[in-house]
């Protein structure tokens, strides 16, 4: 073959598109377009049941009595009415900023979560803010972000989305019940059909666990993505029944360094946590409420809210 069929030749300019064609399919098929769309009326499970009556409630004279409006009180850390009770503070902790939610519930049916719009699905996704607004939210904070992952068990508001375990033998998941508890479990072992069957609401698939029956269960040698490293962190925890703790740190900044894993175990067992498990952070951390979020959100390289699959929320 001369020179001149050579650069003729249109066989490695083809292959090159094709080339680029797959890699570009690939990177926007694992993290652009969405896919398995599911929603709730097509998962596996029931929708939360509603709350049984109180005594009061059931030993009413008349059912046809209309209750009282329950007076709503808003301030600008503190929300107060309708079952609900939220105060936030801040925190300086490790050169960190950390937000805390205190929340006391008198149903855990205020405990919920929710979707970016409103359905399951690999590259579903949306702010904390939006995913809130949409949902009525009162307070917010970011989920696991289901989305990012394809394995990891994924139970929301008692419907089960997906219920294959991550690989490995060390993936812990949160389980929130319908009474409101909550429980570390070890996902290699565990069934998300039969959590389900046992009253499972919830099952979030990040972690690790930070604290269970009241001690701290994560060291300074615990690894979990970048775990030795200070981030900004969002976590959940329970203080006694119908009681708990939002908790959104700070990090990357100037201002704030963020957090460990330990350190962030060792803020949720200050704030009196039996149990404690931490979620998805880095840019995803957000703490949202009436409206504002609370926290500044940031990667490291741009502020802002980053997109994501999920929150767990409080809202009537």
């Amino acid at each position: 073959m001369n020179k001149e069929a050579k650069r003729r030749n249109p066989m490695p300019l083809i292959f090159a598109v094709l080339l680029v064609g797959y890699t570009a399919f690939t990177l926007l098929d694992a993290f652009v377009i969405p896919s398995n769309v599911v929603s709730a009326e097509e998962a596996f499970g029931t929708a939360v049941p509603t709350t049984a009556p109180s005594v009061e409630e059931s030993t009413a004279e008349s059912s046809e009595q209309t209750p009282a409006p329950t007076e709503i009180t808003v301030t600008e850390n503190s929300y107060v009415g309708e079952g609900i009770s939220i105060t936030i503070t801040t925190l300086t902790r490790y050169d960190t900023q950390v937000y805390v939610a205190d929340v006391v519930l008198a149903d855990a049916s205020y405990l919920k979560a929710g979707l970016a719009d409103g359905v399951f699905g690999r590259n579903v996704s949306d702010t904390t803010s939006n995913i809130a607004e949409e949902n009525g939210a009162v307070l917010a904070i970011n989920g696991d972000y289901y989305g990012f992952r394809t394995r990891g068990f994924v139970v929301r508001n008692g419907y089960l989305y997906r219920s294959t375990a991550q690989r490995g033998s060390d993936n812990e998941d949160l389980v929130i019940y319908a009474d409101g508890s909550m429980e570390v479990v070890d996902e290699s072992t565990a069934d998300a059909t039969a959590l389900l069957e046992a009253g499972a609401v919830h099952i979030f698939s990040f972690g690790p666990g930070l604290i269970q029956d009241g001690e701290i269960t994560v060291t300074s040698d615990s690894e979990v993505d970048q775990a030795k490293q200070s981030n900004p962190r969002t976590a959940i925890g329970i203080i006694e029944p119908l009681h708990y703790v939002f908790v959104v740190s700070d990090g990357r900044t100037d201002e704030s360094a963020g957090l460990t894993l330990i350190q962030l175990a060792q803020v949720m067992s200050e704030l009196g946590c039996q149990t404690a498990y931490n979620l998805d952070g880095g840019g995803s951390s957000t703490m949202w409420f009436m409206g504002e979020v609370i926290n500044n959100p940031t990667n490291g390289r741009s502020d802002g809210e980053r997109s994501v699959s999920d929150i767990i929320y409080i809202g009537v």
